[in-house]
């Protein structure tokens, strides 16, 4: 019985060749196609770049699709909308959809201050010729040597910068082209243009933030950024931009008194708009003036309703903007929340203490660390008031401690 089963099924095994594997070739995902994305190697989200390379870095490598990131404004809004500027004007060089609402000024004015793209060779930084340093002459190079008691330590990096190249460079000193912005797709909000309504499935949103909401919500569904929705055009990525969210021009009292009424108006529109993006394709950068609410409880809860999270301190106006300590930086910039995304542990910055700078033509953010010897005259008051903090610790009974000059 054994022979006569094996002898029929021999004919069928001859029928199949002899290089069939029950494996099947992995086909190629469609989100690949998707101009200026990639996945990330942490945790397998696809990303988008922010416009800034230095902070596509500190944020894991870009930002994750369906995420919020939250900027915390500075006192004057300089730097703040700087980096919203960039983070559309990545998307309009990468051919991606544009949402855009503000209202302190018009969607349209912020878009025309769009910066404009550099060449690669421009912005990357050169190695130093080693041919030019042999040749010169002995004692500029023995000027360069400092003290004795830093030359043994490791040099600090500064840059934060990635192996792999992901987005592109800008020049703030200029505007991008009207030929190109017109060439992107840009929804726009502006609250005089769209009358608020109270509904019942928003009643404790502001008519604003309810408006504002339901034309994000009808951009994602009728452009087919919904992820369960079925398209037959290419699929793409839509940028949401909604700048200084909070402010008083949007309705909101959450600035003006310490126990606002409308307490929890923003934070019913930061759940819904997470809500939208965790199943779209789309990215939402959220502007808010941090340093004009009151309430410390409040601003926590803004901040837990998103993924990411930074605040930017800038220098203006303070005393730290004449320090010559900080003689080459314009602000500090603080990390308030980082995603967990597909992973147990999230991707934390290596250094915790970071500043932003803004070039000539670039705004980039740094590793903070001070010099380690400031000019004579610093040097001299600092030394006279060291010299009188160890007096008076002498005074009060610590005389044990010894400060070497």
């Amino acid at each position: 019985m054994a022979a006569s089963v094996s002898s029929a099924c021999k004919p069928a095994m001859d029928r199949i060749p002899a290089n069939t594997t029950s494996f099947q070739k992995k086909t190629k995902n469609k989100l690949l196609s998707i101009p200026g994305t990639r996945f990330s190697v942490q945790n397998g989200q696809l990303l988008i770049s922010t416009g800034v390379t230095s902070l596509d870095y500190l944020l894991g490598g870009g930002l994750a699709v369906g995420t919020v990131l939250l900027i915390e404004e500075d006192r004057y809004d300089s730097y703040s909308r700087m980096i919203l500027k960039y983070f559309l004007a990545e998307g309009v060089v990468c051919q991606h959809e544009l949402f855009l609402g503000a209202v302190q000024d018009h969607p349209n004015d912020i878009f025309q201050e769009l910066p404009d793209p550099i060449l690669d060779d421009v912005a990357m930084h050169k190695p130093v010729d080693q041919s030019r340093l042999s040749c010169e002459p002995q004692d500029s190079i023995d000027a360069m040597k400092i003290a004795w008691r830093y030359q043994n330590l490791p040099k600090v990096q500064s840059a934060l910068a990635s192996s792999s190249r992901f987005g592109h460079y800008y020049d703030v000193s200029k505007t991008m082209e009207s030929e190109i912005r017109q060439a992107a797709k840009c929804h726009h909000f502006y609250p005089p243009e769209h009358p608020s309504s109270s509904s019942a499935t928003h009643s404790s949103m502001l008519g604003s933030y309810s408006a504002l909401l339901k034309s994000i919500e009808d951009v994602i569904r009728k452009e087919g950024y919904n992820v369960a929705a079925t398209t037959t055009k290419s699929r793409n990525i839509l940028r949401i931009g909604l700048h200084s969210l909070g402010s008083p021009l949007w309705g909101d009292d959450l600035c003006i008194q310490e126990n606002p009424k409308h307490s929890h108006a923003l934070t019913t529109f930061l759940y819904g708009l997470r809500a939208l993006l965790r199943s779209s394709l789309s990215v939402a950068v959220v502007t808010v003036p941090a340093h004009l609410i009151q309430s410390s409880s409040l601003m926590g809860s803004i901040t837990r309703l998103c993924d990411n999270a930074i605040a930017l301190e800038s220098f203006k106006g303070s005393e730290r903007e004449t320090s010559p300590l900080y003689k080459d930086y314009h602000g500090l910039l603080h990390v308030r929340q980082v995603p967990y995304l597909n992973c147990l542990a999230s991707q934390l910055p290596d250094h915790k203490d970071l500043a932003f700078k803004l070039k000539r033509k670039q705004f980039t953010i740094e590793r903070l660390h001070l010099p380690p010897d400031l000019s004579e005259t610093v040097s001299r008051v600092s030394r006279g008031e060291v010299a009188g903090a160890a007096a008076a610790a002498s005074a009060c009974g610590s005389g044990n401690k010894h400060l070497d000059f």
